[in-house]
């Protein structure tokens, strides 16, 4: 996957669920991710239908975060697992061998275990400081990225750089060879969506004709 990208994940958003898919699929976001931690089960189930049915047959990937069986009730495209969650070999008895799974990754060496286990993507990070996480992991900074994306690369697995992402580091980032891209706070923090989405993605776009 050559190309830039945005990834979406919800986190206490500002904007209601569904009006989020619709905007995400209007602007052809790559993936957009339920990470909600502090919904009861009955409330997360809910919201996953909505936003499967707002993705459904469109260019937008739907993820659930954690939840195997979520991911498995409302037929989401991606089990998104973090280092503490279930291992793939776990989750795929529960959803199966067809859904796609993502991992977070910390550091380089998560990142090369990770890859061993031929995931959908890697997300990698935190690239900057960030609050989102109530235990935040240890920042990586940009000097690792462009190595991670080679190693990648080279079994054709995407890598998204996540943590602490703004327009003021954004150039910086995908200067460092980033070519796919979470930024929770910024987006969903703002009623804007729409407006973020369109300011970000001129932005990739104005790299990617630059720099790639």
């Amino acid at each position: 996957m050559k190309d830039l990208g945005l990834y979406l994940i919800i986190t206490n958003p500002a904007l209601p669920y569904h009006e989020i898919a619709e905007i995400a699929v209007q602007n052809n976001v790559k993936m957009l991710q339920l990470r909600e931690k502090s919904l009861n089960d009955r409330d997360l189930l809910k919201v996953a239908h909505v936003l499967r049915e707002k993705t459904a047959d469109t260019n937008t990937l739907f993820a659930v975060n954690d939840r195997a069986d979520i991911a498995k009730l409302v037929k989401a495209d991606i089990l998104h697992l973090g280092q503490n969650d279930l291992s793939i070999a776990d989750a795929r008895k529960i959803v199966g061998n067809d859904m796609m799974i993502g991992l977070s990754t910390h550091s380089f060496e998560q990142a090369k275990n990770a890859l061993d286990l031929n995931p959908a993507y890697i997300g990698f990070g935190p690239i900057f400081k960030t609050p989102t996480k109530a235990v935040p992991d240890p920042i990586v900074g940009t000097a690792k990225i462009r190595s991670v994306v080679d190693m990648a690369d080279k079994r054709n697995i995407p890598v998204v750089a996540i943590g602490g992402i703004f327009p003021d580091n954004l150039t910086d980032v995908l200067h460092a060879g980033a070519r796919n891209i979470s930024m929770v706070r910024y987006f969903m923090e703002s009623a804007d969506l729409n407006g973020r989405i369109k300011q970000i993605t001129k932005i990739i776009n104005s790299t990617r004709h630059t720099d790639f």
